[in-house]
């Protein structure tokens, strides 16, 4: 599924505090993102396909509700008194209030798991249920708590890892080898990830959370949780040992513990199903379309100037310009065998059998809206998508948006992929070099496909 990176709305917190909230996904659940496990923006997902992806497979079963706390990416700085678990679980049901939310299943990653469970004891009419990952009821370890960290080691760790001066190698991406170890052979997650991470918080928001993490205990507070409860560790995680997530459902009378074959602390960096299993959790059924994958050549559209032509035209002369240059983008996919995903407002997403029939579709395309004063860029891109019911999903269909992106105006742009199985079907294509994609591993050699 591709969407639309939603709105950036605000939620004001009873102290005045402004926080940054997005809303996605139109389900019949509410699922509001407590933390994400990271000290990264709200926005920061847009820029990561598997984030993305992620986020896209809870918004289809649920209106999913995003926030920056205080100190990140676009909410209000921190206080003198810094995070607090109260200050924290205040802010979110501030942001539910904003969303029109009465009543949501609570997410939390990592730091933010206390604060769920602080929530969910204290304000039970709010929270139908918690899902907890890779979290914990206490971090470190104490007289009656032989789990967790040594309090000097904690220290020391974080001392090292929000030291402003520390060198790029050994600071802020120092802890990608224990957050998402799966994706340490991919160079372009390893950028986005250094670039993301200081984006995100200064280095005395990221220690204000880190000494949150260190001072919370809500292992009083278990017993007084009502909602279900879904506890999920990665088995191999090093950054939160799963020892941590079993103590936790050991302790939550209302909890189910699932334990997932990783290593990795990031709930979306590598391959399981983690969002089929919150859909079965929270509605009881988990839909057979996650695992339908097959191969497709994807197509994207986009008119080039559309903000300028809406403009100068008028809305109303620009709306019905658009309405003519959807009819005559589906009669080509109809004619060309093409399959109509949905369209964009600047443009559209169809999926092909075959990549030569998308190509002339695209140049079909092309032809037919400029007789009508539009001109559009067009990106193809070939290999195995997800089906999720009318809607498709993966890093196919990113691939072939990013590669769209590229292109210049009136441009048909592919993927080398697709010149190889096109070869003998007589398209002449010209070479556009080598380019790097906004999100996607690698750099890529586009060609444009000539008229």
């Amino acid at each position: 599924m591709v969407v639309a990176i939603p709105e950036v709305r605000y939620a004001k917190a009873p102290d005045g505090a402004h926080l940054a909230f997005v809303v996605l996904g139109s389900g019949p659940v509410d699922l509001i993102e407590v933390g994400n496990g990271t000290n990264m923006s709200i926005e920061a997902a847009w820029d990561e396909p598997r984030w993305e992806g992620f986020l896209t497979a809870l918004g289809s079963f649920a209106r999913v509700i995003r926030f920056d706390p205080r100190g990140i990416g676009l909410s209000d700085p921190l206080g003198a008194s810094g995070a607090t678990i109260e200050q924290f679980a205040g802010d979110t049901l501030a942001v539910m209030e904003a969303a029109r939310s009465d009543e949501a299943a609570l997410m939390a990653t990592g730091h933010s798991g206390p604060v769920a469970v602080y929530l969910a004891a204290t304000h039970p009419s709010s929270v139908r249920g918690l899902v907890l990952i890779n979290t914990w009821a206490r971090l470190v370890r104490g007289d009656d708590y032989p789990h967790g960290f040594p309090l000097d080691l904690y220290n020391t760790f974080v001392e090292r890892l929000v030291d402003p001066l520390a060198e790029p190698a050994t600071g802020a991406a120092d802890d990608l080898p224990l957050m998402a170890p799966s994706r340490l052979g991919d160079a372009s997650f390893q950028g986005w990830w250094r670039q993301a991470g200081h984006r995100g918080a200064s280095p005395a928001t990221a220690l204000a959370m880190f000494i949150l993490a260190r001072d919370s205990d809500v292992r009083a507070l278990l017993n007084e949780v009502q909602a279900p409860a879904l506890v999920v560790h990665a088995k191999d995680n090093k950054f939160v040992p799963a020892e941590l997530g079993r103590y936790l459902a050991d302790h939550a009378p209302t909890a189910s513990y699932l334990e997932l074959p990783s290593a990795d602390h990031l709930p979306w960096s590598d391959d399981t199903d983690l969002a089929g299993e919150i859909e079965e959790f929270l509605t009881g059924t988990r839909r057979s379309s996650h695992g339908n994958r097959r191969l497709a050549t994807v197509l994207f559209t986009d008119i080039v100037g559309s903000t300028e032509a809406a403009r100068s035209l008028g809305d109303h002369a620009w709306r019905e310009r658009l309405d003519r240059h959807d009819l005559l983008t589906e009669r080509q996919l109809s004619r060309f065998g093409g399959r109509l995903v949905k369209t964009t407002g600047d443009g559209v997403l169809a999926t092909f059998d075959g990549p030569t029939s998308a190509i002339r579709c695209a140049q079909a395309i092309s032809d037919a809206v400029r007789q009508i004063g539009i001109g559009i860029r067009c990106g193809i891109h070939i290999g195995e998508i997800e089906q999720r019911d009318d809607d498709v999903a993966g890093i196919t269909v990113h691939t072939a948006q990013r590669i769209c992106s590229a292109a210049q105006p009136d441009e048909i742009l592919v993927s080398r992929t697709v010149t190889d199985l096109v070869a003998g079907s007589g398209i002449d294509f010209g070479d556009r070099g080598e380019h790097e994609l906004k999100g996607v591993p690698g750099t890529w050699r586009l060609f444009a496909a000539r008229s």
